[in-house]
């Protein structure tokens, strides 16, 4: 069985029974839109009653990675327009990082290179995760005025210490060492040896013990040496004590991180400390994709959202005007909202 798309090629590969998925659009980094979010979960729905598959890899078309995330550009457009588009995007999108996580039949993502925001949902959830020396792994949505999500909020409020509230606040990335470290990868192999792999697992009958085969150690975590001052500063309640503690800390480190927290939508770190925070008490993958649902239509109705991407992605200039300007601005009522139940629209998950 095989089918080719301009966005996604999706084909079933060897006599192991490998269902493949290769995300196409590698001048775009493989960024995702409404259409291949639809064209992967039919295959995977397909493959699920098909016998001949047996296990599932998910790779990125290229040598810069797996997936940036979002088509930026697509969603400023859709959502100056209304948005409607976006939020269906949104429900289709955490629907089927939902059935990624719960899929019957080993699924195996190779994160290689950059692997951020949409592209996180795709891999992390998946029963078996590969970093190469290329990855580079990010939930950067505080940077363009949204907040994580496609599960990516479960899984920063689960990584060890205060170390997922760090990388949600300041958007920033892992290496392979980090990656594996806070959840987000189970596997480091070096990708001289993914080819090699993407053969073996064709011929395999058991993809987890072809990928231990192929494995090795992984570079160091740096953040694993960061953790004292990360864990004292961002344990703290508030955004405004998490960035008062990190610039009174003596750490240099530390000063940078209270920058680029400060340079994020104030109300997009606000909301993202509210619901890592809350993330934590959510049981399921499905409940926390419920409440970032209602974060991420939440978000359309504001301006931050079409600011943070025209300043990063449309002209560029990295000047982004926030509205409201400052963490002192943003109030708790502004928070909540994002929260609020959605009459009628929820996505009712869990």
């Amino acid at each position: 069985m095989g089918a080719e798309l301009a966005e996604v090629r999706t084909v079933l590969d060897g006599d192991g029974g490998l269902g493949r998925i290769v995300l196409n659009r590698p001048r775009a980094l493989n960024s995702l839109t409404h259409g291949m979010i639809t064209t992967i979960r039919a295959a995977l729905d397909e493959w699920i009653a098909d016998d001949r598959v047996r296990a599932v890899v998910l790779t990125g078309a290229g040598e810069r990675g797996l997936c940036a995330g979002a088509d930026l550009r697509a969603m400023h457009d859709e959502v100056r327009a209304g948005g409607a588009g976006t939020r269906a995007f949104f429900r289709d999108e955490y629907r089927l990082n939902a059935l990624i996580a719960r899929y019957p039949k080993p699924f195996v993502a190779l994160m290689d290179g950059i692997t951020m925001g949409g592209g996180i949902g795709l891999s992390a959830h998946s029963a078996v995760r590969i970093v190469t020396e290329r990855s580079t792994i990010a939930m950067p949505e505080t940077r363009i005025g949204l907040v994580p999500d496609v599960g990516g909020s479960r899984l920063l409020a689960h990584a060890p210490g205060e170390l997922g509230t760090h990388l949600g606040l300041t958007s920033a990335s892992m290496g392979p060492g980090d990656a594996l470290l806070c959840g987000f990868a189970d596997h480091f192999v070096p990708s001289e040896r993914v080819p090699e792999l993407l053969d073996a697992l064709a011929r395999s009958s058991d993809p987890a013990a072809t990928v231990d085969a192929h494995a090795e150690p992984a570079p160091p975590a740096e953040l694993d040496g960061q953790r004292d001052w990360i864990d004292a500063c961002y344990a703290a309640d508030t955004v405004e004590e998490i960035v008062e503690r990190l610039l009174n800390s003596g750490v240099p480190e530390a000063k940078e991180s209270a920058e680029l927290v400060l340079g994020n939508s104030p109300t997009a770190v606000k909301v993202t400390l509210a619901a890592l925070r809350r993330a934590r008490a959510l049981t399921t993958l499905e409940a926390v994709l419920d409440q970032e649902y209602r974060i991420s239509c939440a978000a359309l109705d504001g301006r931050d959202l079409i600011e943070g991407i025209r300043a990063q992605v449309i002209d560029k200039d990295r000047s982004p005007q926030w509205s409201p300007r400052t963490l002192s601005d943003v109030t708790e009522a502004d928070v909540a909202r994002f929260f609020a139940p959605r009459e009628g629209d929820e996505l009712g998950l869990a």
